[in-house]
């Protein structure tokens, strides 16, 4: 079995270097480990001081592309040099490299195919800011309900993933990947284990995706509804339109209260016109909800196709390169 470790940087010269050399090289269970670093774009020495470090594969954005493309760029790049397993893991030290084989072990075991560190359960974080852990837990709660299993920390990019779900994953943001993957692989059916992990903020330390508190909230929840939506569109409108029809049922109750007090029309038609507007677009929503599954539908064979191509296309690349 073979380990990239991947590490997504965006003008990280000050502390890369040591991220670098503190990941482990052997692992019980692993032929070769090899450390990747995706410059997303960097205008420091970022690169030079990567290579320095031992980075054994870099692989440059000219621009800043994204968190997101730069998953995306590191999945594509494990693939092509037919790694068996990726861990995900940030630049800037606030994640111990020590724990990745506590990552890799499930997956090994085949107990897993991706397992995500989590920051809330077992090991305190040191210096989390609090409003960044309620929203974290908020966000995690919403889509575990709407997707009827418990999920943990969505937005932890200390992660490992086997060759399986690498080749299914189909991911089409470019803010960041973190809660999409874990939507789109809960919808394929792939098993994700959270394991605890160690992690310190640093109090000078400022984040890059999150630097815009607001503007994270705002792109994050675009993010998760666009999935949620994709994922289950049946019950993600099937549930608006029941709200929208529930709200007409109750509007409509009310008008019938006061009708039956003075058997007298005009003046509650108000209350019809609005539980007819609610009822219309509960109606509508129904139809959509029906309209997107067969969507959806025709999106999972799309996706399946897809799929067997990757894997002949990077079984084929295996192949010539051996």
């Amino acid at each position: 079995m073979k380990l990239l470790v991947n590490i997504p940087a965006y003008n990280e010269a000050e502390v890369i270097g040591k991220t670098i050399r503190e990941i482990p090289r052997e692992i019980k269970g692993i032929s070769a480990i090899a450390v990747q670093v995706i410059d997303d774009g960097s205008t420091d020495q970022t690169k030079i001081a990567a290579k320095k470090a031992g980075a054994d594969l870099i692989y440059s954005h000219k621009i800043n592309r994204g968190l997101g493309v730069a998953f995306k760029s590191a999945v594509i790049q494990a693939l092509e040099k037919n790694f068996d397993i990726m861990v995900n893991i940030d630049a800037d030290g606030q994640f111990n490299p020590q724990d990745i084989p506590k990552l890799v072990q499930p997956i090994l075991n085949q107990k897993a195919d991706i397992v995500i560190g989590s920051r809330f359960s077992g090991i305190k974080p040191k210096g989390m800011p609090f409003i960044r852990k309620s929203l974290n837990k908020l966000a995690a709660k919403i889509i575990g309900t709407f997707l009827g299993t418990k999920t943990d920390d969505i937005t932890c990019g200390f992660r490992a993933y086997n060759r399986e779900t690498m080749l299914k994953l189909n991911l089409t943001h470019q803010f960041t990947y973190t809660q999409e993957t874990i939507i789109d692989a809960l919808g394929k059916n792939l098993e994700i284990i959270w394991l605890p992990v160690q992690v310190t903020y640093f109090k000078n330390r400022k984040a890059k995706l999150t630097k815009n508190i607001l503007n994270f909230i705002y792109q994050s929840l675009i993010i998760i509804f666009k999935t949620l939506r994709d994922t289950k569109p049946l019950k993600f409108f099937g549930f608006l339109a029941l709200f929208s029809i529930i709200a007409a049922g109750i509007i409509f109750a009310i008008f019938l209260f006061y009708y039956f007090q003075t058997l007298k029309i005009s003046p509650y038609r108000n209350w019809i016109g609005l539980g007819s507007i609610f009822l219309f677009l509960g109606i509508q929503l129904m139809i959509f909800a029906f309209l997107a599954d067969m969507v959806k539908s025709n999106r999972q064979i799309i996706e399946e196709r897809m799929y067997e191509e990757r894997r002949r296309q990077f079984e084929k690349n295996k192949e010539t390169q051996e």
